[in-house]
């Protein structure tokens, strides 16, 4: 029999969170309410955003490799699925199985890319990986974008046929439910712990036996495989696919979402990139005519505005006083366990005890100490 006092709700909020909008939202519109065209768009948006702020989490956030390809994996997913979609239209029409077959092929299409990728990337660090990937993402869209019009388009874009708009962004959040619980389950398996040892100290977890190669291939592919769902899903969603749109820029997009929900944050992830769309479509729609120049702008003020309150000194106490956890926490009485430690939150860099273990392997031993004729005592 289930305790429910032993169940850690707050591992689950998020599902029930996004559940209940699915839910609420599903049974409106299969009842037959319609929504605004604008705010079902909106949706499909935001469901897109937060599959691939979540997926990008894991190698930014869990892995600590930083990757500015992400945009080239949903490329290679949208142009794939899409085209399948294309061809089997006069079979199937466009219907759930065309959605559902286009998922699988472009997903698998985009995890086949994370792995040619990987294996020769995820040898490189820091900086130089960076470098990598966003030659990947460069090269995915020139590839596309230099196509024939009789196979993915060309410059002009792949028309795809376009899901029923009514419904679309049920599928999408029943996506983010599947992705969230594929990531979340992940990361506190024993293959995610491995994963956050390589991300704090990677020697010290070769040293103790863990296979850094195998973790970090699998990490990028789980990644880039739901980077190619939400390709498939953005094919779905739009009438035309160009690969201008999966650009530098999209994928940088992307990592401010993770950056700012907070490096090794699911939930942060989540609402960051339900908060960064949400603008960007409003300051969109808002800003028209002479004033879209400000869209920018106003969107970069933000931005910083978010950064200096996530990381100023100066609120730290206010933070911690009034942040999500805490007020979950007063809500419900919750008192702290000792035996059950919450949530990593990828703050290893802020530990002040830890030493690197670079430091502890390049300690120099003094020459007097391994003197065989020194005496010790009288005696040798």
């Amino acid at each position: 029999m289930i305790k429910f006092k032993s169940i850690k709700w707050n591992h689950y909020i998020n599902y029930v969170v996004i559940g209940l909008f699915t839910l609420i939202f599903g049974i409106i519109a299969l009842c037959g309410g319609r929504f605004d065209n604008s705010m079902l768009f909106l949706f499909e948006k935001i469901a897109i955003s937060v599959i691939l702020a979540l997926s990008l989490s894991l190698v930014v956030g869990f892995l600590g490799e930083l990757s500015l390809g992400h945009a080239g994996f949903m490329c290679v997913g949208a142009y794939i699925g899409g085209k399948l979609a294309v061809l089997l239209e006069p079979v199937i029409g466009d219907g759930v199985l065309s959605l559902i077959l286009g998922l699988i092929v472009g997903g698998l299409a985009a995890a086949i890319c994370g792995v040619i990728i990987g294996i020769p990337a995820l040898r490189l660090r820091g900086d130089y990986l960076a470098i990598v990937t966003l030659a990947f993402g460069e090269i995915v869209k020139s590839l596309f974008q230099n196509t024939s019009s009789e196979s993915f388009g060309g410059a002009l874009g792949l028309e795809t046929p376009r899901f029923n708009k009514n419904y679309l962004f049920i599928f999408a959040f029943l996506l983010v439910l599947l992705t969230l619980a594929v990531i979340q389950n992940f990361i506190r398996s024993r293959h995610g712990r491995a994963v956050t040892a390589i991300r704090d100290n990677e020697i010290a977890a070769r040293a103790c036996g863990i296979n850094v190669t195998k973790y970090k291939l699998l990490a990028f592919t789980i990644s880039a495989f739901f980077a190619g769902i939400a390709g498939v899903l953005y094919s779905f969603s739009n009438y035309t696919v160009q690969s201008a749109k999966f650009g530098y820029n999209y994928s940088i997009e992307i990592l401010v979402m993770v950056v700012l929900g907070g490096m090794g944050s699911i939930n942060g992830s989540i609402i960051a990139a339900a908060l960064i769309t949400f603008l960007n479509t409003k300051l969109a729609t808002v800003l028209t005519g002479d004033l879209a120049v400000l869209q920018n702008l106003l969107y970069a003020v933000i931005l910083i505005i978010i950064v200096i309150y996530n990381n100023a000194p100066a609120l730290k106490r206010f933070r911690e006083k009034y942040n999500f956890s805490a007020l979950f926490d007063r809500l419900l009485k919750h008192r702290k366990d000792p035996e059950h430690p919450t949530d990593d939150r990828a703050k290893w860099d802020v530990v002040p005890t830890k030493i690197e273990m670079n430091e502890v392997l390049s300690v120099d031993v003094k020459a007097q100490n391994l003197d065989p004729n020194r005496e010790k005592g009288g005696k040798r």
